[in-house]
């Protein structure tokens, strides 16, 4: 079996130096980098291609939630696991909107970062914000973007829904339902105008809120 290359992104070097101990104590796992800015992240990314990035959202000069965006570029084959202190679930769709697969905060990374790099590993999604919940008080007084029930969904659009929530570009979603892009662009369109949703945000919170990624999350 091979190891989950796993390259740390955190300011921290004694942060960086536990999470290295902790993930190379896992025989399934293997730390093949580690960097304290974005930059130097981009640039060892696109060199290392690991399976999963570990990010820290708070580093001087991250530009916040758009390095997720960033890496992702520099290395489209990595997926993104945030690692920070925050517990906004605000921040965790935004996060997930752009392209990331999981949420962990640092208060219990000790205990579950492993658990959440198995499961992205696997393609799940994996969300833990703490004792915050995902629809606290204060979201679920916002107006919902649709009242359409999930069983209203076809088999293949709750599939196309699922991955485009969960980050997957229109190729990857494409070559992982083996479908046309164009295919894939005319069940996102049409998921859009039957769920009245504007954007891939209100598409990530939809799922979440309709139960169609809890199945495979960490939640």
């Amino acid at each position: 079996m091979n190891a989950i290359k796993v390259m740390i992104v955190d300011d921290h070097a004694v942060l960086r130096s536990g999470l290295k101990m902790l993930i190379a104590a896992q025989p399934d796992m293997q730390v093949v980098g580690e960097a304290g800015t974005l930059q130097q992240a981009i640039d060892a990314a696109k060199s290392l291609s690991p399976h999963i990035i570990t990010l820290d959202l708070s580093m001087p000069g991250s530009q916040g939630l758009s390095g997720i965006e960033r890496l992702r570029t520099a290395s489209p084959a990595s997926k993104i696991l945030i690692l920070t202190m925050h517990e906004d679930p605000t921040l965790v769709r935004s996060a997930l909107a752009l392209g990331a697969v999981g949420y962990v905060v640092k208060s219990v990374a000790d205990t579950e970062l492993i658990s959440a790099l198995r499961a992205v590993a696997k393609g799940r999604l994996f969300v833990d914000c703490g004792s915050k919940d995902l629809q606290s008080p204060g979201e679920r007084a916002a107006p919902a973007a649709s009242t359409v029930p999930i069983d209203t969904l076809s088999d293949r659009e709750r599939e196309v829904l699922t991955a485009i929530a969960r980050g997957f570009t229109n190729q990857q979603v494409a070559d992982n339902l083996h479908l046309s892009v164009k295919t894939v662009e005319s069940y996102r369109a049409r998921l859009m105008k039957k769920l009245n949703l504007t954007s891939r945000a209100d598409l990530v919170r939809l799922a979440l809120e309709m139960g169609i990624l809890k199945d495979n999350a960490g939640v």
